[in-house]
């Protein structure tokens, strides 16, 4: 038998232990080659989303190739070590070290060939379903499935390189192994050693301090706090799994009412002996899954923006003219011939915008004509407004504006026309985006309007007022490609600096809704898949945990079993051990994400006033019911493998 036709056996053999090990590693290899097929599609060559897509996706395959790299060279840790008692008896027969790392190299390149053929094989597969998704995401007429050597050469080289840089590094813990140490097996001594008092009090300490500054942080704090909080929280979990989950399981021994209760003495006594072997794995799986939730939860929270975007922007487009503006005319025939020729219905509202300074607060402020605002009030169909002479109205700005507006009470006068105004009331609803008018802006009755005559300080008449050209289009996501013309003459003045060519200002909210929405849901696409193998390999790191003490436990059931314990209890027992390994690491890398996210919203709440909570709360909900299915899946398949003892 050759060495080749001994390593083909050995997988074979172990083909159900290494069933996780095959499962995260062909799902790696999948996401992969599907991140691969969108860079290299033929239809993205394109400036614009296709360019954000490659991107994007780009990065999601240098993080899922280190990632993998990592976790890869646990799992086989994890293998070898749970098979050193095998490899201590072929040492022992006679079989060089560097004869047993041929061998184990042969295994592991048997293993990585499989892998990646199948990843590549579901991923082509599967590429048409993903690239439907793709379609739908980007907003896309087409995204055919296409054939090329580029994906498939770039794939097979990653994972190539990558189980050669794992055989090699796995086998080198091999070498230093001792027979005797390899024929001990991985479980020699049963023992929970010691833990510190003072690193199990500044374990949670420091964890208490992580989570107290983040619901303390601010918009003015958030971004110091990002250098600072996640460091605590890094060192608060390692020094909690290694030191003070342990100080905590003595606590409970010491109380003899409770340690010495029914099957509870076995459960506590063994789970403090995997609960310290585990802390390093505890760790990695916390930190891992903590990722997953934060990468998943923050780009969910894209999509509250997405929605509020239309109630920030209620208006399909606008065209603001300033003084001097030659063009004026021919710019709205152009918009209004373009949403004809697109078979689109449409209105449009001029208002005259008035520029003045209020007395009583020294600022500027924009003054709307009421008839004209009603127009554009019909055509939005929102409620019209009837103010009295020397009444006015607030035009909020935001949500948030209009709470704050409508118990706000001005009395003022306007010093430039020196007319008197009193304002009690904000409109009900947001009718401008923010930036195109001043946050200060009013609407007064039409003769008090009339009666504003005066140019604003230190300006001409011209320079005094501009002219408000709002569209209400009701398909406004149609409005794809309208007024192109007039947005790269903004871009270009914007890049120059040069606004002596353009008096004018053009904005497509339509448009720019359609490519927010495509970006963050074609971003979550790729946080979802990567945070798909992120969770797989949370899970599997447990599962090769338990396997690699697998035979101890066997040992211990049998034991167990003859001293006359009942199935009940034994299962008890299982469950106690089981469910701390992992639901421990889960719930505190749900704590992590919880105060994490209390952070995230103060940033929201900055730049875009927003709740995010119940795209949290979905996103925790379905990680959870996740966990639960795999805790039943590895729990039956843990059962099964020690009572067939």
């Amino acid at each position: 038998m050759t060495f080749r036709q001994l390593a083909y056996r050995n997988v074979l053999r172990n083909l159900r232990s290494y069933a996780a090990f095959f499962l995260a590693s062909v799902v790696s290899v999948m996401v992969f080659f599907v991140y691969s097929m969108f860079i290299f599609h033929p239809l993205f060559e394109e400036e614009g989303l296709g360019t954000l897509a490659v991107r994007g996706m780009l990065i999601a395959e240098v993080v899922l190739y280190i990632f993998t790299l990592f976790f890869l060279f646990y799992s086989m840790s994890a293998f070898l070590q749970a098979r050193s008692k095998e490899f201590g008896v072929l040492v022992h027969l006679g079989m060089t070290k560097k004869q047993l790392s041929k061998m184990i190299f042969f295994e592991m390149m048997i293993l990585g060939s499989i892998s990646t053929a199948a990843g590549i094989a579901f991923g082509f597969v599967f590429s048409k379903f993903f690239f439907m998704i793709g379609r739908e995401i980007m907003e896309l007429e087409s995204l055919p499935l296409y054939l090329d050597w580029k994906p498939f050469l770039l794939t097979i080289g990653a994972f190539a390189s990558l189980f050669i840089i794992i055989s090699f590094i796995s086998v080198g813990f091999i070498r230093t192994k001792r027979v005797l140490n390899l024929l001990q097996g991985y479980w020699k001594v049963d023992e929970t050693g010691k833990s510190s008092y003072i690193l199990s009090a500044a374990g949670i300490g420091f964890l208490v301090i992580a989570y107290t500054l983040a619901t303390l942080v601010t918009d003015t704090t958030v971004y110091m706090m990002a250098f600072i909080i996640p460091p605590l929280a890094t060192i608060g979990t390692y020094l909690f799994f290694t030191h003070s989950i342990h100080t905590l399981l003595n606590l409970f021994k010491m109380k003899k009412t409770f340690f010495w209760d029914k099957t509870r003495l076995v459960s506590i006594a063994d789970s403090s002996v995997k609960l310290k072997d585990s802390a390093q794995m505890f760790f990695i799986v916390t930190i891992v899954s903590t990722i997953a939730f934060l990468t998943v939860g923050t780009l969910a929270s894209f999509t509250s923006y997405t929605g509020d975007f239309r109630e920030s922007n209620p208006l399909s487009l606008i065209y603001i003219s300033f003084e001097e503006n030659p063009q004026e005319a021919e710019h709205i025939n152009l918009l209004a011939t373009q949403l004809e020729q697109k078979g689109l219905a449409y209105d449009i509202a001029p208002l005259t915008v008035k520029r003045q300074t209020s007395e009583a607060s020294g600022n500027e402020v924009d003054i709307l004509q009421a008839s004209q605002f009603n127009r554009l009030a019909a055509a939005l169909g929102q409620e019209e407004v009837a103010p009295e002479p020397g009444q006015g109205i607030f035009i909020p700005y935001s949500r948030e504006s209009r709470e704050e507006l409508d118990v706000t009470i001005t009395d003022t006068t306007l010093t430039e026309s020196g007319v008197p105004l009193f304002i009690a009331e904000a409109y009900p609803h947001v009718m401008f985006p923010n930036h195109t008018l001043n946050a200060n802006s009013i609407i007064v009755n039409d003769q008090d309007f009339a009666a504003i005559d005066e140019p604003l300080a230190g300006f001409t008449a011209e320079q005094s007022s501009f002219t408000y050209y709002a569209f209400d289009v009701p398909d406004w996501t149609a409005t794809l490609g309208v007024g192109n013309a007039l947005s790269k003459q903004m871009e270009e003045a914007f890049e120059t600096a040069d606004f002596g060519s353009v008096a004018y200002y053009f904005e497509n909210p339509g448009e720019d809704y359609r490519w927010f929405k495509s970006s963050f849901a074609l971003m979550l696409f790729i946080g979802v898949m990567v945070a798909l193998v992120f969770l797989l390999a949370a899970g599997s790191f447990i599962y090769f945990k338990l396997y690699t003490g697998l035979e101890r436990d066997r040992k211990q059931y049998a034991l167990l079993v003859r001293l006359g314990m009942t199935e009940k209890e034994l299962l008890k027992i299982v469950n106690r051990q089981l469910v701390p390994q992992f639901f421990l690491p889960w719930t505190l890398a749900l704590l992590h994400s919880c105060f994490a996210f209390i952070s995230l919203q103060v940033v929201w709440d900055e730049f875009a006033e927003l709740s995010i909570l119940g795209e949290m709360a979905i996103v925790l909900a379905a990680f959870t019911i996740i966990q639960l299915l795999y805790f039943y899946l590895i729990r039956w398949r843990y059962i099964t493998h020690l009572q067939a003892s």
